[in-house]
């Protein structure tokens, strides 16, 4: 049975079509493996009668022989997406026993196409961080390990649960979401494809927000393939989302050719970091290679503001983050602290908002809360948003003169252990983010793709950058790369 929980979408699609296997066995399959897997803390809200009533549906949608691709496929939910009747915290105590009444758009496209939530998926608290450890669940594991090393890594963040369930083949695939990396960056640190589509492709409705002009949804899987197959289900034009853009949703599949000659891929200069790692400029350079024998043409670019995106980001996303946290006050859902004698509406607040936000959550908070007051708004949030502009008119020339994608490293280094980071400067965190932030900045769609192992022996990931609403020309880039890449290591099971 657990080696059905080793199938791709794609293979498990085929063989439930053929009538190899039933989504009940499947389901049941991932259960399984996620009630074993309590150690990588992946799974924080277990949904097993709720998966095996899909399972039983798509099992009988599927012998009427009109199922979608994702029919009866076990999938995980990131705990940011409001699912119906089930806990929906954000990983936050702020949200502690809230269960909407209403499913996100992502998460009732995926239940339209047959899709089966087999639970919810830890996060970093409210989307914010970069290795799972702000989590009111406390932190995801990464089922990779350092050689023989015992030491635990960080499956990276925000989306760290859902790149450990799909690393660890506890489920086929899982939902992410990215504000500044986090579906890309935890992809690169367990070996697993990450996308995120361009702003607007994917609906934010029911997703709780964090900074809502750089939150995005997508799919994290095991291949290129599954991801286009994924992301065509979660895409839509949604009424309810002002941002959503009312485009026809390509057959992502269908664009998988391989077939990469005379597009144009761009380097950008300003991706060589002082101090990256040798291991992260070796695979960027076979990287190039491999793309440039699969028949590409390699550039050289210049992407000048992007010197500047970590400062613009972390001034944009805390004061997005400042504005849209402000409802949750104890009031009408959530944890409401307990009040003392005498206390009024205003110790309400705080006790609450001090007890339920974690310490990160507080801290970005307050910068936001900063940046936006009166004396600092033009200092800092409307700098940044010029700065913004500016970096997303670098991508819009060189896309302009011919460039069809970007290649770049995903991540400044391999996984590292969790508490490695605890003590230092939080800027140090933030650095990891220095690869993909501009991507949201500019609302591009971008690829995390695992293309080959470190020293020792943990993942590393290459990103492909591609031009608005083209997610079918990227996914079909990062076909021929990962092809040439060839990555197909899996973590030794210690689980």
């Amino acid at each position: 049975m657990s080696e059905l929980t080793k199938l791709t979408i794609a293979e498990a699609r085929d063989a439930l079509r053929k009538g190899d296997v039933t989504s009940v066995e499947l389901t049941e399959a991932s259960l399984k493996a996620i009630d074993a897997a309590d150690a990588l803390n992946a799974f924080v809200h277990k949904t097993p009668e709720i998966a095996m009533e899909r399972a039983r549906a798509a099992d009988e949608r599927l012998k009427a022989g009109d199922a979608p691709a994702m029919c009866g496929i076990p999938v995980g939910i990131k705990d940011l997406f409001c699912t119906k009747g089930v806990e929906s915290q954000a990983a936050s105590r702020i949200l502690e026993g809230f269960k909407p009444e209403y499913e996100s758009t992502i998460s009732q496209n995926l239940i339209d196409a047959g899709a089966v939530m087999v639970g919810k998926l830890n996060m970093d608290e409210f989307a914010m961080g970069s290795s799972n450890e702000t989590s009111t669940y406390g932190n995801a594991v990464n089922p990779w390990r350092r050689g023989n090393d015992e030491a635990q890594l960080t499956p990276g963040g925000s989306s760290g649960g859902s790149a450990s369930a799909v690393a660890a083949d506890l489920c086929l695939a899982a939902t992410g979401t990215d504000t500044g990396g986090s579906i890309r960056q935890p992809a690169a640190f367990t070996g697993i494809t990450g996308i995120k589509p361009t702003y607007g492709r994917c609906s934010r409705w029911g997703t709780i927000a964090f900074a809502s002009s750089l939150d995005q949804a997508g799919p994290m899987t095991k291949d290129v393939r599954d991801a286009a197959i994924m992301l065509e289900a979660m895409c839509s034009h949604d009424p309810k989302d002002s941002t959503s853009v009312d485009l026809a949703v390509p057959d992502f599949e269908a664009a998988l050719t391989g077939d990469i000659k005379g597009k144009t891929i761009g380097i950008p200069k300003e991706y060589h970091m002082d101090g990256m790692p040798d291991e992260i400029e070796d695979l960027w350079t076979r990287g190039k290679e491999m793309l440039a024998d699969a028949g590409a043409k390699v550039v050289d670019i210049t992407l000048p503001h992007t010197k500047y995106a970590l400062p613009a980001y972390y001034v944009i996303a805390p004061a997005e983050a400042s504005s849209n946290l402000a409802r949750y006050d104890g009031v009408r859902y959530g944890h409401r602290a307990k009040l003392a004698q005498g206390d009024g509406i205003t110790e309400m607040y705080e006790k609450t908002r001090a007890e339920g936000f974690g310490a990160e959550v507080q801290r970005r908070v307050m910068v936001g809360t900063y940046v936006l007051s009166a004396g600092f708004y033009d200092a800092y949030y409307n700098r940044a948003r010029k700065v913004r502009a500016l970096i997303k008119r670098d991508f819009d020339e060189v896309f302009a003169v011919g460039v069809d994608a970007i290649l770049t490293p995903a991540t400044p280094s391999a996984a590292f252990g969790l508490g490695e980071m605890k003590d230092a400067d939080p800027v140090q965190m933030y650095l990891n983010d220095v690869f993909t932030v501009t991507v949201n900045l500019a609302g591009l769609p971008g690829i995390a793709v695992p293309a080959g192992l470190d020293k020792q022996g943990l993942p590393l990931g290459l990103q492909l950058i591609g031009k608005p609403w083209e997610e079918a020309d990227l996914l079909n880039t990062a076909y021929a790369l990962e092809k040439a890449a060839g990555f197909v290591a899996k973590p030794a099971k210690w689980w």
